[in-house]
């Protein structure tokens, strides 16, 4: 099947992005052992994705309407490197005493009452198969052949990502299970994977001021909300593992429940304005 000509709206997105990268490098250019690397990496991927544009051949049907998934991660990875460079300085106390001051006491702590390991195993098990319940949807819009819808929400999730990616630039944070380790009386514990699990993740995030907002939280309404586009069956599920990820994110003590919040009006925002905004990108052909 081929390709339709010329750029899509997820294309200016992400080449719009990529320019906002460019000039964080460019800022953080002597803080970054690795910016002559990244810049490359950039231009390459701006590159290919120009080159299967301009080019149709038998991979671009394929890789253009999957592409943002790779392209995707590798925004996220490269934070790790960004955020440290071009901010010299992370908000978790602020993100802290403001959920302190709405609270008055600390989410995270004051959850170890209810702690038990059924509890954390449950959780952690919904928090890791965040990435997998985001990308079955699109995955089900693309087995049924719905490729305009698939399109769109490809659009909509990859906003959604890079809008967070622009947050954590914003307001960097790693999270209360850094910032109040101090303060936590009792370990999280579960049955039989959370450590395994945790540490898996610990690896793929590394050192990530990924915080603000919840990234998990904002796109799993996301996908929540695009499931009932597919079949009425699948908007309960989605809303019952939603409401979980969102408890998770607290209770993992992965986020802070101003994070939350922010991700979930981003998810509303982005909902009501991105038809509108997908529809003028679409018709401004290139």
């Amino acid at each position: 099947m081929k390709a339709p000509l010329g750029l899509w709206p997820v294309d200016k997105l992400i080449l719009g992005y990529f320019g906002f990268a460019l000039i964080l490098i460019f800022i953080g250019w002597h803080a970054l052992p690795l910016a002559p690397v990244l810049l490359l990496l950039h231009l390459a991927a701006a590159a290919l994705l120009l080159f299967e544009i301009g080019f149709p051949n038998p991979t671009s049907w394929l890789f253009r309407n999957w592409y943002p998934v790779v392209y995707v991660a590798g925004c996220y990875r490269e934070m790790d490197i960004l955020v440290p460079a071009v901010r010299q300085r992370n908000y978790d106390q602020w993100l802290a005493n403001l959920d302190y001051a709405v609270w008055h006491a600390n989410p995270t702590v004051w959850l170890e009452r209810i702690q038990s390991p059924v509890a954390t195993e449950y959780l952690q098990i919904v928090y890791t198969l965040f990435v997998p319940a985001v990308l079955l949807v699109a995955f089900l819009f693309w087995r049924q052949g719905k490729y305009a819808e698939f399109r769109y929400y490809a659009f909509l999730v990859t906003l959604g990502f890079l809008v967070t990616y622009a947050g954590y630039v914003t307001v960097p944070a790693r999270g209360p299970r850094f910032q109040l380790a101090h303060l936590q009386h009792i370990p999280l514990t579960g049955l039989w994977f959370f450590d395994t699990m945790q540490n898996g993740l610990d690896r793929l995030e590394s050192i990530a001021y990924d915080c603000f907002p919840s990234g998990h939280t904002e796109l799993t309404i996301l996908a929540w909300w695009s499931s009932r586009y597919l079949r009425n069956s699948l908007f309960w599920p989605y809303f019952a593992y939603t409401s979980s990820i969102i408890f998770a994110t607290v209770y993992l003590r992965y986020h802070y429940t101003i994070d939350v919040l922010a991700g979930a009006a981003v998810a509303a925002i982005l909902l009501v304005a991105t038809p509108s905004l997908y529809r003028k990108l679409k018709q401004e052909r290139a």
